[in-house]
């Protein structure tokens, strides 16, 4: 079982957290209205409620623009809960006191997270509340309304830019040299500092833990089209973190003190090249390792260090979006699909786990008809994977587990064959 450190949410003060939090805090004390634009994953949610937190009791409200829900009274309860006042009695008494209720708890700053998400009567209202705060309270806020977007593109602004009067008024509300921004994410060195952070949180399980080195692969294999399609060549926390959550716990459930190269290459695997496909999910369930095709390559190659190596690879920046699980070739692939199982499918494989774990080689073949599977024990047993017959007889030159021609099983093979891979 994986140690929950690997599964809880944290905030990190980044690059990206420090950008949004110094337009939010600009906004918060000029009264002034932004729309903030960032990448879907960038961190804004967790940015946020880190900025909520600091500011301590009501002074920043932030809610999530309501889903599904186009009426006002879904927004003015979503405000009326931040302030934690009691949601009841009808919304026609309720909403006349909403901004009595913000200007008696010191209310300054709104923030919508979401805001993509808001229809045309959600702004209204928004509108309307703020106006009667300035017109009987002489009390202005700030308002940021914080979006998702990719590339140039401006939520909300086909709104915004409609004739009507009261959108009109709207507009005029944004501030004069800063209505819409976009709060970019994370270069290459910005992610270098990121992992900086990460090794010291990471520290009790992994004393030798260096993810720096690797700073020049991660951040090619996160901007790659499939995670980056507007080919900003930034990179998200969301992803970033995806990457290197997953690498961690392979290494940790196998009881490694350090992260290999391969462990992170087989997780950039899953984010880019596997980005969409579908997984079957059969026999024992999933496994708990990764299977990693390319386990006996070394941290260098040719004897280029390791970010010499990544800058000339470039490893997955022209992969495309799917792949598939096994070593074998798509020609194979075309041949196989539609013919019977082979009789050794879901079998026991009769190695010795101790032989098998020590080799570091997890490509077993089939002793029938040769179709190569990663396998990794489940339960102490290792079985056969199913498969479909191999009919082309290309020839297997991966190192790989085999007992074709042979009274017992051994490792065999070496040469590394032609095959899709990271490279």
């Amino acid at each position: 079982m994986t140690h929950p450190l690997f599964r809880k949410e944290m905030f990190i003060e980044t690059a990206f957290a420090k950008r949004l939090q110094k337009m939010l805090y600009a906004s918060w004390d000029n009264r002034s209205w932004h729309l903030l634009v960032a990448d879907p994953g960038a961190g804004k949610t967790m940015t946020i409620r880190d900025l909520q937190k600091r500011a301590g009791g009501r002074s920043v409200l932030a809610v999530v623009a309501p889903k599904n829900n186009d009426d006002e009274q879904a927004l003015g309860d979503q405000f009326l809960a931040a302030l934690g006042l009691p949601i009841r009695g009808h919304w026609s008494t309720r909403k006349p006191k909403l901004m009595g209720y913000l200007h008696q708890y010191g209310t300054e700053f709104l923030i919508v997270d979401d805001a993509h998400d808001l229809s045309l009567e959600h702004l209204m209202f928004l509108k309307e509340v703020t106006d009667q705060g300035k017109l009987q309270y002489d009390h202005p806020l700030g308002l940021c309304l914080v979006a998702a977007g990719r590339g140039d593109t401006i939520p909300l602004k086909g709104t915004f830019d409609l004739p009507d009067p009261t959108w009109l008024q709207f507009r005029r509300r944004f501030d004069k040299l800063q209505p819409f921004c976009r709060i970019a994410s994370h270069t290459s060195d910005e992610v270098r500092v990121i992992l900086a952070t990460l090794e010291q949180v990471y520290q009790p399980f992994f004393p030798q833990l260096n993810m720096r080195q690797w700073t020049s692969s991660i951040y090619g294999w996160l901007t790659n089209p499939v995670l980056d399609p507007t080919h900003s060549g930034r990179v998200t926390m969301d992803n970033l973190m995806k990457l290197v959550t997953t690498a961690l716990e392979w290494s940790y459930l196998a009881g490694e003190t350090e992260v290999r190269a391969e462990r992170f290459k087989s997780a950039a695997e899953l984010l880019v090249l596997r980005h969409d496909t579908l997984k079957l999910i059969d026999g024992a369930g999933p496994e708990a390792l990764p299977q990693d095709q390319n386990q006996r390559d070394a941290p260098s190659v040719n004897g280029k260090e390791p970010e010499q190596q990544a800058a000339s690879e470039n490893a997955v920046s022209n992969a495309p979006s799917t792949t598939v699980e096994t070593v074998e070739t798509v020609e194979e692939q075309e041949h196989t699909s539609k013919t019977a199982n082979c009789t050794f499918s879901g079998k026991v494989v009769p190695i010795d786990l101790k032989r098998f774990t020590d080799s570091g080689i997890n490509l077993v073949e089939c002793p029938d008809c040769g179709r190569m599977r990663s396998l990794s024990p489940v339960k102490g047993i290792l079985r056969f994977k199913q498969h479909t017959r191999r009919k082309q007889q290309i020839p297997l030159t991966e190192k790989r587990w085999s007992a074709t021609g042979k009274t017992d099983w051994g490792v065999v093979g070496g040469e590394r064959p032609t095959v899709p891979s990271m490279e």
